[in-house]
């Protein structure tokens, strides 16, 4: 038999094994109706995110309602995972106001893990769920030391360097791809050198990259351990990882590299609008926020290329609470979304890259080329970075140590003119009033 036969016919059995369990959900829901009525008006999936996960937007909701008559599944989504996660920890112990399915960002999910792993189903038993077909460390993340796997991995976010061809034409530096790639190849201190030889022949009005925060999120994530050890100790003030990467990010805000600007606010939007900075450190979740922010003016002008190291910044989990209305159809539905075929025609749409390798090697991934940003092979370069990913150390505050360096500590020295020492004591005060270390 074929290799091709045999994914086939391995699909098959695990679309009749899914449909075998949302069968029996919906005669659940069919005896209690789908609202608890006794109407038996089918299930109706509930689905809590934050940010844009893509799957209305590529279809995947549609698909599934199709393949599973009498489903229906509605989502609700907060715009930004600081005002999600502190509702879902609340309705988590409350033990209620719970969607079927709860979205988990990468910075929380260990904290998910060692304090709420009760609260969710265990995943790993879900039927056609193969820990095999994720990345390692992927699975690790939401897996307890008792081995139960609270969340489906979706995407990750391998990170590329997005840069300016024309600005750097200007500035006399290389633009195809291949060569800017080689210019910092193995060292995030030679993409700073770089941005000091463009910055000497700068065109009038732009520098070299938006901000030194996202100069330190690029570097930091690129080291398997950063703010917890293998043993779950802090060691945010003494860590290889943060010490480089803090002194990346100051020569950045010092040397006047960056625009000052702050990810994600107004101001940044408009300087890709405007053409004020030449390069990005870049998942692949930001390239269609680019797309979107510099518009026409930007096509055919924005390229990508391999970073210096590999990392990862940013990637999700989906997750069914206990405390779920519709357990058995939440299970089904979240082992369909995070699996490798619906993975690859997530990242078809929306870019966003699977966190199952197998997703890889699918036409829709391995030949995909981005039009805007002059027919990059995105697809290429985000999963060989995916693969060489370090198996990183996540702890339970990951997120809100991260947030101090780069919204508290960095801005204090790029954008009020502070001393690095000041920046860097600030940071670790935000630290202390939210961890016990």
């Amino acid at each position: 038999m074929s290799r091709a036969s045999r994914r086939r016919e391995a699909a098959l059995g695990i679309a009749a094994t899914l449909a075998a369990v949302l069968f029996a959900a919906c005669a659940e829901d069919a005896r209690t109706g789908a609202d608890g009525s006794g109407a038996g008006r089918g299930t109706t999936v509930t689905v809590g995110t934050f940010g844009v996960f893509g799957y209305k937007q590529a279809g995947l909701y549609a698909e599934y309602e199709r393949l599973h008559p009498g489903v229906t599944i509605k989502e609700s989504v907060i715009e930004r995972n600081d005002a999600y996660y502190p509702q879902l920890l609340t309705h988590l112990a409350a033990g209620g106001g719970l969607a079927d399915i709860q979205a988990v960002e990468t910075g929380n999910i260990n904290e998910i893990v060692t304090t709420q792993a009760d609260r969710f189903v265990d995943l790993s038993r879900a039927a056609g769920v193969r820990r095999g077909d994720w990345l390692p460390w992927k699975w690790a993340q939401a897996t307890t030391r008792s081995g139960r796997t609270i969340g489906l991995g979706t995407d990750i976010g391998p990170i590329a360097v997005c840069y300016r061809k024309d600005l750097f034409a200007k500035a006399g530096l290389p633009t195809d791809r291949e060569s800017v790639g080689r210019l910092w190849a193995g060292d995030w201190q030679k993409y700073i050198d770089t941005g000091k030889r463009y910055m000497a022949r700068a065109p009038a009005g732009t520098v070299f990259t938006d901000s030194a925060a996202g100069i330190y999120n690029a570097s930091v994530h690129a080291h398997a351990e950063r703010y917890y050890d293998h043993r779950g100790r802090p060691v945010y003030r003494t860590s290889r990882a943060v010490r480089e990467s803090w002194d990346l990010a100051m020569q950045a805000a010092t040397g006047g590299l960056t625009a000052r600007l702050k990810q994600f606010e107004k101001p940044w939007d408009q300087a890709y609008a405007n053409g004020r900075f030449a390069s990005v450190a870049c998942p692949p979740w930001m390239l269609g926020y680019i797309k979107e922010k510099a518009g026409a003016e930007g096509r055919d002008k924005w390229d990508v290329a391999a970073a210096p190291r590999p990392a990862n910044w940013g990637g999700s989990f989906i997750t069914v609470p206990k405390a779920a209305r519709h357990r058995a159809a939440a299970t089904a539905l979240a082992a369909w979304l995070t699996a490798p075929e619906q993975q690859a025609k997530l990242f078809g749409r929306q870019a966003s890259i699977p966190s199952t390798p197998a997703s890889y090697a699918m036409p829709l991934v391995r030949d995909a080329r981005n039009p805007y940003f002059c027919g990059a092979p995105t697809g290429r370069i985000f999963s060989a970075a995916a693969r060489a990913i370090p198996t990183l150390v996540i702890g339970p505050k990951e997120q809100q140590i991260g947030t101090a360096f780069t919204d508290v500590g960095i801005p204090q020295v790029e954008q009020q003119g502070k001393s690095p020492e000041a920046g860097w004591k600030a940071a670790q005060r935000e630290i202390d009033s939210v961890v016990d270390a």
